[in-house]
């Protein structure tokens, strides 16, 4: 399968972004309660399982499995679907997979489609694509159709309005949502508000798509789990229903799947189980979607298969719990990532299912995101599968470097530094000229510097140097 970039959402690099996101200071507010919330929370329903890290060395064997026998387990997956009644169809790429999706959209005569939340349909744009098709998506999960009504962009894998308070939410569903004009801040509110706008949709729509959780190899069956009811809507109430599933999502056996029942809950909504639950296993006469669609999408993924350090990054979830605990993240928020997979997952997803795009505005994220990170590590702690995230951004961090090659500003730089820094001599010359960066500060910081330095203090206030350094000391008052 080929190798495609994964739809981006246009912002900048990741510097100049986190600095916007920065100064938005209810921004920072709404991240820091929600995330201090989660992290509380899945620390308390971890802590009530013993063995809860012989589970995350399960989820971590498991996957690593099927990232071994790939091209196995989606030939049995293939074979288990097509012989329940459902259809697989295989995508290399976003363009192939939106060009499916539009198609089974169009022979089942719909204008309108219910969408459950999936990270895989908004990789490849597929809300854009069906508008530009004709065809009006609705999502029914309550984060998602915030952002939806408020023509913005998510912040979160779980819950991507984080980002957003309550007073913001109902001033979206004042200015967008049909007989909601007075509707208050209160959740209970805002809850019945959206319940009243989806049912209708619900009951309307010949089309669902949806995302999958996880695909069993051995039955053919699809899970989805969530926890507000909205995605049962969809996978029951529709004639059709589409899924859209990276090839990665898979699992051998059922046995395999109780493992990640046990740890996905816990590690987003700090829940021992889903609310809900979905399965189902291809079409069942009388019950459910007469038509059922199975897109395996690849979009890079086999292209990351193929790098030993990178290739773990295969084994996410989407639990999101790398970033509740990620100390940049808690200040960015997700949009300053640039893409659909923010966080340090996004860092060390993204740069991957996109490399090889060409496009520059794509290789500027890809060359940054994998340094939107302090390495502190508490990200591999948080993962239930055990990605080792810290690893995955120096590896990608050494290919950005790399890819510059020896000419770059950078690259120049360092070997001037390194040449200055190799001699006494030179290096007492420098550090007396640096300290004369002193009079441009204020309050021992420097915001501002003339070109290269600008490149810096675009996105970083830096320290002011001392008066002294600590050598020229040493030599003053030691001899």
């Amino acid at each position: 399968m080929g190798r495609n970039p994964v739809t981006w959402l246009g912002s900048p690099t990741f510097p100049h972004a986190a600095r916007i996101a920065l100064a938005d200071t209810q921004l920072r507010g709404n991240l820091a309660h929600a995330t201090s919330t989660i992290r509380t929370k899945r620390a308390a329903a971890v802590a009530e399982l013993p063995d809860w890290e012989r589970l995350r060395l399960a989820g971590e064997a498991v996957k690593d499995d099927v990232l071994s026998h790939l091209d196995v387990y989606l030939e049995q997956l293939e074979a288990s679907v097509t012989a329940r009644g459902g259809v697989v169809h295989w995508a290399r790429d976003a363009d192939e997979a939106n060009e499916i999706v539009l198609g089974l959209v169009r022979d089942a005569g719909a204008r309108e489609v219910v969408k459950v939340k999936s990270m895989a349909t908004a990789e490849i744009g597929l809300n854009e694509a069906l508008e530009a098709g004709g065809v009006t998506a609705i999502e029914t999960d309550l984060a998602e159709l915030i952002v939806q009504l408020g023509d913005d962009r998510p912040s979160h894998i779980l819950v991507p309005a984080i980002h957003r308070n309550r007073s913001e939410i109902r001033d979206i569903f004042r200015r967008t949502m049909p007989g909601a004009s007075a509707v208050t801040d209160r959740p209970a509110e805002l809850a019945e508000a959206a319940r009243t706008h989806l049912r209708r949709k619900f009951l309307s729509a010949k089309v669902a798509i949806s995302g999958a959780n996880f695909a069993v190899a051995d039955t053919g069956s699809v899970v989805v789990v969530e926890s507000e009811g909205n995605g049962r809507m969809c996978l029951t109430l529709p004639e059709t229903l589409i899924t859209v599933m990276g090839i990665e999502k898979l699992v051998p056996t059922w046995q395999d799947l109780e493992v990640f029942l046990q740890l996905l809950p816990r590690s987003s909504t700090a829940e021992r189980m889903n609310p809900y639950t979905s399965v189902w296993s291809g079409v069942t006469p009388g019950d459910g979607p007469r038509a059922f669609h199975l897109v395996l999408l690849d979009n890079g993924r086999t292209a990351t298969l193929a790098d030993r350090v990178g290739r773990q990054a295969l084994r996410c979830i989407r639990c999101s719990a790398c970033l509740n605990v990620c100390p940049v993240y808690e200040r960015t928020g997700g949009q300053a990532y640039g893409s659909v997979y923010p966080g340090p997952i996004g860092a060390i997803l993204t740069p991957q299912l996109g490399a090889g795009s060409g496009d520059p505005a794509t290789d500027a994220l890809l060359h940054s995101l994998p340094f939107a990170s302090s390495l502190c590590g508490a990200c591999f702690e948080a993962c239930p599968v055990r990605i080792d995230i810290p690893e995955v951004l120096v590896h990608l961090r050494n290919k950005a470097v790399d890819a510059k090659g020896p000419y770059a500003p950078e690259a120049v730089a360092m070997a001037a530094a390194s040449w200055v820094m190799s001699g006494t001599r030179r290096f007492r010359v420098a550090q007396r000229l640096a300290s004369l960066a002193r009079l441009v500060a204020r309050r021992g910081r420097i915001k501002r510097l003339p070109w290269p330095g600008s490149r810096w203090t675009d996105s970083r206030d830096v320290p002011a140097p001392p008066a002294e350094s600590f050598s020229a000391w040493w030599r003053r008052t030691r001899g």
